[in-house]
């Protein structure tokens, strides 16, 4: 089947048209990269653009970003050939960016974009289902002033908190490969790095998240148990790092398959979120 070409369609919130994939620079909302940002096209080209990024320059990398060929093939196809209910929106179908607080308490670690989520819309947990579960507690506990996060450039804003994922590109039936996976691990541990004086509390999404995050902390200098702690909802690691100490919590990762069994309850994640305020002095939620 050949593939659809990108017909410029309106954005859902600013009306204005762009093809799908999106084209750095174009002004799509919060798009971190402008035109000629530099693109990594291998493995050790992530390694050498994120080595000496600094946030913002990881943002805009991390945002086009093409090192990976089957993930790129995987992202703008979905883009281009869209699912029926999205098929008059226009598609980000690039890598997404870590996003809110730039100096955050409370850092939240999950797995990858949804094809028809986060691709979509250009933020990280944003347009499907786990992002719906996601925002709602951090809304409920105080650390989202929405309680959606429907599109980039719709208000939402975190309080004292960043979202980042372990890969930034959405992966077909939402499983990297393990080359993909150390591919795109420069970027995490690039961005927590810039992120960690500031950073109290990592909340780690299944064991996924909480892999990236144990690597991602141990490449930035926090003493990291050796070997590694294993993943469970609500477990608590403490460690020592370069700006004092940092927990890691584990919870459960909000896909429908764990909120539809209820495995993970609306309680379960309020809870862990509650924990990280506290963790991070953060206070209470009003």
């Amino acid at each position: 089947m050949p593939t659809p070409s990108p017909v410029p369609l309106p954005h859902p919130l600013t009306g204005e048209l762009f093809p799908s994939p999106v084209p750095a620079g174009t002004g799509w909302p919060e798009d971190p990269a402008p035109a000629g940002t530099r693109v990594a096209r291998s493995a050790a080209g992530v390694r050498r653009l994120a080595a000496t990024a600094d946030l913002g320059e990881v943002e805009a990398r991390v945002s086009v970003c093409a090192a990976c060929p089957r993930l790129v093939r995987w992202r703008e196809d979905a883009a281009r050939e869209k699912r029926a209910s999205f098929a008059d929106q226009p598609y980000w179908g690039r890598p997404i960016p870590g996003w809110g607080d730039p100096e955050p308490q409370i850092l939240v670690v999950g797995l990858a974009p949804a094809a028809h989520g986060g691709n979509r819309t250009g933020r990280v947990f944003t347009g499907d289902p786990s992002g719906d579960w996601l925002f709602a507690s951090l809304h409920r506990v105080g650390l989202a002033i929405q309680e959606t996060s429907r599109h980039a450039g719709d208000g939402q804003r975190l309080v004292g908190t960043r979202m980042v994922a372990r890969v930034r590109c959405a992966p077909p039936e939402n499983k990297p490969t393990p080359a993909e996976r150390d591919a795109c691990a420069p970027w995490i541990q690039r961005e927590v790095a810039l992120l960690l004086p500031t950073v109290r509390v990592v909340v780690a999404l299944g064991a996924f998240g909480w892999g990236g995050a144990l690597e991602a902390l141990d490449g930035a200098g926090v003493a990291v148990p050796h070997p590694g702690p294993k993943f469970g909802h609500g477990v608590e690691v403490e460690m020592s790092g370069p700006a004092g100490p940092v927990t890691l919590v584990g919870c459960f990762h909000p896909s429908p398959h764990n909120t539809y069994t209820r495995r993970l309850t609306a309680e379960m994640t309020d809870e862990v979120f509650l924990r990280a305020r506290a963790l991070a002095d953060l206070g209470t939620s009003s």
